[in-house]
């Protein structure tokens, strides 16, 4: 593959149409919404590089808003329809990339079914030498006259 870069305004305009929509928010507080090329460039920056999140360069917007936004077009189906009209058969290659290097988030009931199938392992075995070792007596304190006899009672 060839070294990434930002799409060009060509590329741009043949994938626009593949992602939703984002809806501005209705209150006037908070951040405003990233700019959407420049976060698909964030996630194609990492998805081609194999990068971190966190190693994404400035130009991009916050990495936490590319990777939510990556997550919601991947869940979608929305991110293998862009990278198969920006890469045509080369975007294989890079989804199953990225599918091996994402975590896998386990329902509660995988879970279960996964503690269910796991083996129980075997209790450690002790050995006879250290069965019959008795402790060591406690050796009293030695007496401070600064000691009180409780630390949680105020002197009267």
């Amino acid at each position: 593959m060839n070294p990434y870069r930002d799409m060009n305004d060509e590329e741009w305009q043949r994938i626009a149409p593949l992602l939703p929509e984002l809806r501005p928010r209705s209150e006037l507080r908070g951040r405003p919404l990233a700019n959407t090329r420049s976060v698909l460039n964030g996630v194609l920056w990492v998805m081609y590089s194999g990068a971190t999140w966190s190693a994404m360069p400035r130009k991009y917007p916050s990495y936490q808003t590319c990777h939510r936004r990556f997550k919601a077009w991947y869940e979608s189906g929305v991110l293998k329809r862009v990278m198969e009209q920006l890469f045509g058969t080369a975007s294989e290659e890079l989804c199953a990339m990225m599918e091996a290097r994402m975590r896998t988030h386990l329902s509660a009931e995988q879970k279960s079914v996964a503690v269910e199938k796991a083996p129980v392992p075997a209790a450690p075995t002790v050995p006879a030498s250290h069965t019959s070792h008795k402790p060591a007596p406690a050796k009293p304190l030695p007496s401070s006259p600064f000691a009180f006899a409780s630390p949680f009672k105020h002197a009267a």
